[in-house]
Order: structure tokens, then sequence, then C-alpha cells
């Protein structure tokens, strides 16, 4: 009878072996992303959201784009066209530090960059997509509004003709990267139907103030956008894409890096929790000892985990072209849930202490409070799924 083969050793870190499922090449990119995050990010990135702020941001793009971040699923255009999982895991590497941060590239690359690749004429990708892949150039999306986020058809953000151009009136709210933009694609209602827009920042009319005042999100710059009769030359229209399928299938594309970025967040928080319960005293032993705190970091590890998994399923299928939007939806709402509730047992588990920026968990915490907003509230994702398992439409 031949010998059973020897067992790899139980890692604490990849209980399940998901690594093993990764190529030499998905190992490097979230190795580059890892090495860069700890870097430039973790040992700042408290100070910054106390402060309400994210210094040097062109700096950081610029820096992103160096490592092949920005746009980094796409193809051309200086872009790195990397593989969907490759993009899911430096998503999972920037948002381990902050949900600012992966919110700075999902924006750039996933919704900005994403619609003038798909949906522009060759001569918006031309201007555009180099210097935005390069970080030379920050773009923003503007599709939320103050009075309409989960139903942006209701929009009322305007785009109509004077002559050969366009005239745009309207507001945007809760924008990522606005303030800083050089460029924003701006979605808004026409005669024909709702149509995309690449607006230059500098454009007279446009503004884009700053949000303050946020406990979510704090090292991450949120704006409005403001557009009075901001005139456009008609090439700025996106000429590939009439209706709502524009926009939403930028959203469906970012949503599935958010699949992967929740865990990075709920990463953090657990290793973190790990750490110091086997570091605590109380009772006369690490408190990682006790058969209740066990318990925690147990369930909190099979959540981590199964949403990892779950992300490099999704990741495998937008590979191979197979990926559809409710799968989408299916992974933020169990991602960004379990997420939540794994930074909130880690602030559990550290006490007091779980407060405190000197420690990365309430930062997570909140932050994730936006993320399971943004792009999809929990409420639309399940009403997605309802409609997609019943065959019946319950949005109205």
């Amino acid at each position: 009878m031949a010998a059973s083969p020897k067992l790899p050793p139980f890692d604490p870190a990849d209980p399940l072996g998901i690594d093993d499922l990764l190529e030499v090449e998905d190992l490097a990119v979230r190795d580059t992303v890892r090495a860069w995050a700890a870097d430039r990010v973790v040992p700042h990135v408290a100070r910054w959201y106390e402060d309400g702020e994210l210094p040097q941001i062109r700096e950081l793009a610029r820096e992103l784009g160096a490592i092949g971040a920005l746009g980094m699923s796409l193809s051309g255009y200086g872009c790195a066209g990397a593989s969907a999982v490759q993009y899911g895991l430096a998503c999972l590497e920037l948002e381990a530090a902050d949900s600012g941060i992966r919110s700075l590239v999902s924006v750039q690359g996933s919704l900005a960059m994403y619609a003038i690749h798909r949906f522009g004429s060759e001569e918006q990708k031309l201007r555009w997509l180099p210097r935005m892949a390069a970080g030379d150039a920050i773009g923003c999306f503007g599709l939320t509004e103050p009075d309409h986020g989960s139903d942006p058809a209701a929009m009322r953000t305007y785009a109509k003709r004077d002559g050969t151009d366009w005239v745009l009136d309207g507001r945007k709210m809760w924008i990522t990267n606005g303030s800083v933009a050089a460029v924003a694609v701006v979605w808004a209602q026409t005669e024909g139907g709702i149509r995309g827009f690449v607006v230059p920042t500098d454009t007279p009319g446009f503004s884009a103030p700053e949000i303050k005042h946020k406990w979510s999100l704090r090292a991450s710059v949120t704006s409005e956008l403001v557009l009075d009769g901001v005139r456009l030359p008609d090439d700025a229209v996106l000429p590939g894409v009439t209706g709502l399928r524009g926009p939403l299938s930028c959203l469906s594309h970012a949503r599935y890096g958010i699949v992967w970025g929740a865990m990075g967040a709920a990463r953090s928080c657990f290793e973190t929790a790990v750490e110091y319960a086997t570091s605590r005293e109380q009772f006369g032993r690490p408190i990682g000892g006790f058969q209740l705190t066990q318990a925690k970091l147990a369930d909190m590890a099979v959540e981590l985990h199964k949403g990892i998994l779950l992300a490099h399923h999704l990741g495998r299928r937008m590979d191979a072209g197979r990926l559809r939007p409710e799968q989408v939806s299916f992974g933020k709402l169990n991602n960004v849930r379990e997420a939540i509730e794994i930074c909130r047992t880690a602030r559990t588990i550290l006490g007091a202490n779980g407060i405190s920026l000197e420690y990365p968990v309430m930062r997570h915490a909140t932050n994730l409070e936006s993320v399971l907003t943004y792009e999809g509230t929990v409420e639309m994702h399940q009403l997605v799924l309802g409609k997609a398992l019943t065959g019946l439409d319950a949005f109205r």
C-alpha cells in the first residue's frame, strides 16, 4: 500500500490554501501592490484619516501609475492589460491599507478610464487614457446626484444642443477624486436618452467643491460636481453608448473590485485581532487562549476566506467572459456585509483599544459603512438577486 503524501503545514494566513490557485504572475502583482501600500500608505494613513485629507494625492497617483495599478485590467493606451484576478488582488491589498486608496484606484480605472476605453472615440482614448494610466491625469465619474442615488434614471443633469455644441447643467454628489480631477465622465439626460460626456475640469462653468465633515472615507477626496452652462464640443460625447447601460456597466466593473477590496479591510482587522489576542493578557493569560475569543477568531477566519474564495471565483469568471452583473451583486452584497461584521468583531476583541487610531479597526469599520452604500446599497443588490431568483421585478 502506497504511503500517503505528506500534507503541507497549516497556514493560519491562508487556511484554505487559496494561494495554490494563483499563478506566479498573480503573486507578483499582489506582492508589488502590498509592498507599495506598506511603504507609502500604512505608515501615514491614520494621520491622513484623522486630519480628513489625502495629501500628495497627485504624487500617489503617479506612483500607482508607475506600478501599473491604474486601469490595470484594460489593454492598450499605456494600460497594464492585467487579468481580472490580478486587478482584484490589487484591490484587496490597497483596501487592506485603506478604502480611500482603493477608491482612488477604482474610480480612476474601473469608472472613468473604463468608460472612455469601452465607449469613447479613438480621439478620446488617445487624449486621456495614456495620461490617466500613468497617473498624470486623475479622473472622476459623475453619476450620483443629490436627490438621485439608487435611481439614476431620474437624474436631473441635462445636456442640450446649442448649434453643434452641448451645454450641460446640473449637480453630481459624492464624487470621489472630483476636486483633483483633470477630467470628469459625466452622465446627463438628453433628448435622445442618457449620454456620457468627457468633460475637462478646466471648462468654464465646471467646479468641484470638496465635501467636508465626513466620518467615513476621510483619507479620500470627495466632492460635488457643479455644472453651470458647461459648453462642450460635439466630440465630447461618448459615442459608444446611449442609455443607462453605459454607466451601469461601468459600475458593475467597479463593484467587482469592491468584492475583493472589502476582504482587504476585513483581513487587516482580522490580523490585528489575532495579534492583539495573542499578546494581550487578562486573568493571567493571553485572551486568545479563552474559548469565546477563539470562537470569534474562527468565525472571522471562515467568513474572510470564504469571501476571498468567492472573489477569486468571480474573477475567473470575468477572465473567461462569463461574469454576470447578478453575480457581481452576489459578491458585493456578501463580502461588504461580512467585512463589516469582521471589523466589528475585531473591535470587541480589542476592547476599548478598538476605537483608537493606533489600530486600523475603527478606521476600516467606518470606511466600510460608505462602501456598503456606494455603487449599490444592500437593498438594491438584494433586489437584483431577488429579481434574478424569481423573475419578478420589485424595484417599483
